[in-house]
């Protein structure tokens, strides 16, 4: 059997997936953060951050803190610190998780869902976040 007739494919294409900034390879940008649309993160990004949108951590970008994100997450670098505690990055992801064989993370990961691939390193927790049912409504009392 052909290997490659199996191996799963993850295709990023940055403008139909409406990713509307950019984090550049060699940057580093600290602080309390919001990104309205898609982020790409080739450089290091830390800090109490916010994704209105999905986020991609490109080969040999790194992202550490407390992070959320709207949409879905796409790891192919680092989330979180080589050989940090899990507590020490936080992401809260709305989405889907995708980790490819590049990414590693070492940080707390919770989300709708995940998909590992082949060679995909998964150090730090990873928790289930519940599907919302409608939000509870008042009761009215006479």
């Amino acid at each position: 059997m052909d290997p490659k007739a199996t191996q799963d494919t993850l295709t990023i294409d940055p403008i139909a997936m409406a990713v509307v900034s950019r984090v550049a390879a060699g940057s580093v940008l600290s602080g309390d953060l919001e990104f309205d649309g898609g982020l790409l993160v080739q450089g290091t990004l830390s800090g109490n951050i916010r994704v209105r949108g999905r986020l991609i951590i490109w080969t040999g970008g790194s992202v550490r803190g407390r992070v959320q994100v709207d949409g879905d997450l796409y790891l192919f670098g680092q989330l979180g610190a080589s050989g940090a505690s899990p507590h020490e990055t936080h992401l809260e992801c709305q989405g889907m998780v995708y980790i490819s064989k590049t990414g590693v993370s070492t940080g707390t990961l919770l989300a709708r869902r995940l998909q590992l691939y082949e060679g995909a390193s998964l150090q730090g927790p990873f928790k289930t976040l519940k599907l919302d049912a409608s939000p509870p409504t008042p009761t009215q009392r006479p």
